[in-house]
């Protein structure tokens, strides 16, 4: 079943196009990923599908009936809404019929309401629904739902849009970099929930793991075409490698047959027959076809660093914290020379921290952090480049000066190290406030490379930067002969990159790993968990039996407590997860046990009321 095409589509950007005849469908419970080089027009392309943008030429016709959701990088939401309230807020009857039933539960005295509400959620199936959607809010990190939207973060923000999407479960989802803003626990189980939901995705992700678990198919727009590659990413690696092979083979002997024609058309008189100006036409087609030569930009990096001398850098018993919550508790290390460190850990648990107290940008509470003088530190930080109205891309290069030294005493203009890194002479006169997401990210990273650091720190490098460049980088860090420190969510670039990793568990607690991410994946799935003394978990719907034998007070105190059951086990267990995550601060700990204790209590006490009245029906 066809849910939606796109039918030869063009747009344009001022007198650059972006794509021009782009044609394709999206066909029930396909998971397509959309691949194309920054600046290529990819979220224009989300954009014109959900109808929030118009192409120049062509259409999108989209099957009447069916549901569309679209997770933007910025996300829509009221920002006066509580979180509970923007869920509830969604066009979802089944939300509605839960959202009463809350509202009943706060008035039980009111009977009919109440009894029509419950019979509501058994009509509508909503009690399994509850507890899905409530997982999936407790996996994304969206325990308080009182917080209002205006007090959130930009990545609590673009998990709640998430949160609300999935929950509705649309027909048809379009995801634009989905695992931005999640930690690596939350990408992971994002995966797997695709992975077992009938869903049908549309996405534009740089997340090669994610690709290659989740997407069935791949779309590429490169050089103006479309490409579909009906496999995950390593079908789509290899495949395209296969295509580059024929494409080049087909070049190679277009060109042979070009020279032969070229000393044909040397030869011809200036009077053409009909048959000559026939092949006459054929040689410019052959010859378009020759100079079609294959270009794979790439962004070609070299660093001329000063070299590391004996002491890179020291931490000596440094401690930090930001009120209870400890970020460093008397940490020690010593760098080495070409050490390749990945910093990997929960959202929260310090480690932009850790590395503004690396490069002195923050002072430690106590301790001390010697820098070795002949470190020359470049640091890579999530906010990017900064804006200036008015300034163009190449300005932004010569402010390190018009030329810039490389290896072996060589130089490069300014204009020639922008086209290594993919911006040709056109694109270096665009005003810097014009480029994409990834167009800047790729522009802050060579004014980052360019000042040839020997001690490189990477906060979450990969965002929104393209494949081809990922790859390009990649390959750069793994040739790189200085320090390097990574903070990252793209478990592929990890893997490629680091030698060790520091995983930092929260309150302090830093453990130094000897592998890569997937290494420790390993190692984390092959722990033995403790034994703890199982405790008897009662099936409540299994159990539930035709109230018969029961007064209509006591059948609706039955109901009641069931539902009241499971919410205390519901908290519960949010509770022992945070004991055991480590996650509640010093001063909680008190307010939470006593928590804990009282709804074990109520859990105790519930329980023995549903005996009571489950005796009485038998």
């Amino acid at each position: 079943m066809n849910y939606l095409s796109v039918e030869n589509i063009a747009k344009t950007s001022g007198e650059r196009t972006l794509f021009e005849g782009v044609s394709f469908g999206i066909n029930k419970d396909q998971k397509i990923a959309f691949i194309a080089k920054n600046g290529t027009g990819k979220t224009t392309l989300m954009n014109i599908i959900m109808g929030k943008d118009l192409p120049d030429a062509g259409q999108i016709v989209m099957r009447k009936g069916i549901r569309v959701a679209f997770l933007s990088q910025v996300p829509d939401l009221q920002e006066e809404l509580t979180i509970e309230e923007s869920i509830f807020a969604s066009d979802n009857e089944v939300l509605k019929v839960i959202e009463q039933y809350e509202k009943a539960l706060e008035n039980p005295e009111e009977e009919e309401a109440y009894q029509k509400a419950f019979d509501n959620m058994d009509r509508h199936n909503a009690w399994d629904f509850e507890t899905q959607f409530k997982q999936i809010l407790y996996k994304l990190k969206l325990d308080n739902l009182k917080l209002k939207v205006k007090s959130l973060s930009g990545g609590q923000k673009k998990r709640l849009s998430l949160a609300i999407i999935l929950i509705n479960k649309p027909d048809l989802l379009i995801l634009d970099e989905p695992t931005n803003h999640l930690d690596l626990e939350m990408i992971e189980w994002l995966e797997n929930y695709f992975a077992k939901e009938n869903m049908t995705l549309f996405m534009v992700t740089h997340d090669r793991f994610f690709l290659e678990r989740v997407c069935n198919e791949i779309i590429e727009l490169e050089n103006g075409k479309i490409y579909q590659y009906k496999g995950n990413y390593s079908y789509y690696l290899e495949k395209k490698e296969l295509r580059i092979a024929a494409e080049n083979a087909s070049i190679d002997k277009a060109k042979n047959l070009f020279v032969k024609e070229l000393e044909w058309m040397r030869r011809q008189p200036k009077a053409r027959t009909t048959k000559s100006k026939s092949r006459q036409d054929d040689f410019y087609v052959i010859k378009e076809k020759a100079q079609s030569r294959r270009r794979e930009n790439q962004v070609e990096l070299e660093i001329n660093m000063e070299r590391l001398g004996s002491k890179v850098i020291e931490f000596h018993k440094v401690v930090k914290q930001f009120g209870d919550r400890i970020i460093l508790n008397g940490f020690s290390y010593a760098f080495q020379r070409s050490e390749r460190i990945g910093i990997i850990g929960k959202n929260g648990t310090g480690k932009s921290t850790f590395l503004n107290i690396l490069t002195g940008a923050i002072p430690p509470d106590s301790g001390k952090v010697i820098i070795g003088d002949t470190i020359k530190l470049g640091y890579y930080t999530q906010s990017g480049i900064e804006i200036k109205t008015g300034q163009k891309v190449i300005d932004v290069i010569r402010e390190f000066g018009e030329y810039i030294p490389l290896l072996k005493g060589r130089t490069i203009s300014a204009a020639q190290l922008l086209e290594r890194f993919l911006f040709d002479r056109k694109k270096q006169h665009d005003y810097v406030e014009k480029l994409s997401g990834g167009e800047l990210k790729r522009l802050y990273l060579c004014t980052v490379l360019i000042q040839n650091p020997n001690f490189l720190i990477l906060d979450e490098p990969t965002n929104d930067l393209d494949i081809v460049t990922l790859n390009v980088l990649e390959n750069f860090l793994l040739d790189y002969p200085g320090c390097l420190v990574v903070v990252s969510h793209d478990r592929y670039f990890m893997d490629k990159i680091v030698d060790h990793l520091f995983v930092f568990r929260g309150q302090g607690e830093i453990e130094d790993f000897p592998g890569n991410y997937s290494d420790f994946r390993a190692y984390e799935d092959s722990e033995v968990p403790v034994k703890t003394e199982p405790r008897e978990k009662l099936n409540w719907k299994a159990q539930q039996q035709p109230a018969s034998g029961l007064s209509f007070q006591e059948q609706k105190e039955f109901q009641k407590i069931e539902r009241e059951i499971k919410d205390l086990e519901f908290r519960k267990k949010e509770i022992e997860q945070l004991f055991a995550e480590g996650k509640v601060a010093d001063a909680d700990i008190s307010a939470k046990a006593n928590e804990l204790q009282e709804l074990i209590a109520g859990l105790e006490q519930k329980e023995e009321r549903w005996f009571e009245l489950s005796a009485k029906m038998e």
